[in-house]
Formats: structure tokens, sequence, C-alpha cells
């Protein structure tokens, strides 16, 4: 089964929900049409993540999973998750076009997405940002993040499903 959604082609069997995702900041100009490509791509599989395994299960829809993918990019992108060993980002290249169409400096991107993610935790409330923290950003399964919190088994799902919502509305998805 194949449909496209965010990321491009989305291919489902075998127990996998693979996508083609372009690696972030690199692009180049098209020769003719003078519109942007991405330059690079990878092929992720999108049921390695809880959110991932939910869509796939239909647990959750489409604009659901993306609000919880807006919300963990703005988690990776801010470097908001613990680290222990140097950085292996990788070195920027001579020549060509760097970054993204945003034209922020590294550091720049890296606290407007922390903004982002502070706003989107304080717009879930007390309530909801426990749930989504752990299941979207920890990547916590969701019995695990039930077990944490000391909630009644498969009640993480229906809180988790109305954090995805307030979230899909924060970041105005339609």
């Amino acid at each position: 089964m194949t449909k496209t959604g965010k990321f491009g082609a989305i291919r489902a069997g075998a127990g996998r929900l693979r996508a083609e995702r372009a690696i972030e900041g690199e692009t180049v100009a098209a020769h003719a049409r003078q519109s942007h490509r991405p330059a690079r791509s990878v092929t992720v599989n999108l049921a390695e993540s809880p959110l991932g395994w939910l869509l796939a299960r239909g647990m959750i829809d489409q604009r659901q999973f993306d609000a919880g993918e807006k919300l963990r990019g703005d988690w990776e992108r801010a470097n908001l998750s613990p680290s222990i060993t140097m950085r292996w980002d990788a070195a920027p290249r001579s020549g060509g076009y760097r970054g993204g169409s945003d034209h922020l400096e590294p550091t720049e991107r890296q606290a407007a997405a922390r903004q982002r993610f502070d706003a989107a935790m304080t717009a879930l409330g007390r309530d909801l940002n426990d749930i989504a923290w752990r299941v979207i950003c920890s990547g916590e399964a969701m019995p695990m993040a039930e077990k944490a919190l000391g909630w009644p088994v498969r009640s993480g799902r229906l809180v988790l499903r109305l954090a995805l919502d307030r979230l899909a509305d924060f970041y105005r998805l339609p």
C-alpha cells in the first residue's frame, strides 16, 4: 500500500511504514525550473516510533501524527535531549547552499525551535504535556508511559489523542 503524506510517498507492508525524508538543510537549485529539490534523502521506518506504531494500526489519524512529528522535530532541533558524548554534526560543505530557507544561524534555529517547543508544551497544559513528552519526545512505549504516570492500562492512548489534537490546533495543521 502506498499513499502520499507530509513526508512524501509512504509505503506500508511487512510490519513497516516507510517514507522518504529529505535531509534537513540540504537543497540544491534545479537547473531548469529554479525550484528547490532535496539534495539527498533517506528512507525511514515511521513505525519505529510510538506515534508511527499508533498510526500504522489506525489508532491515530494523519493530522495527529503530523502534529506529534512537528513537536518531536522541534524537540530535536532545539537539541533538548540529553547527550553523553561529543557532537557528531556534519561539517559544513565548502561552497553551495548552506542552512535552511529561514536564513538563521544554527544557534538561532536552535533557539527558535526551543521557543516553539516551549510554546507547544504550554499550549498543551499541565494535564497533557507529560504524556506527550513521554511518548513523542522521549519515545516511551504507551504501556511504559502509563505505568510511569500511574494510569490505568489503555487510558494513555485517549489522553495522547487529546494532546495530539491540541498540538495540531497549535501548529495550525489542516
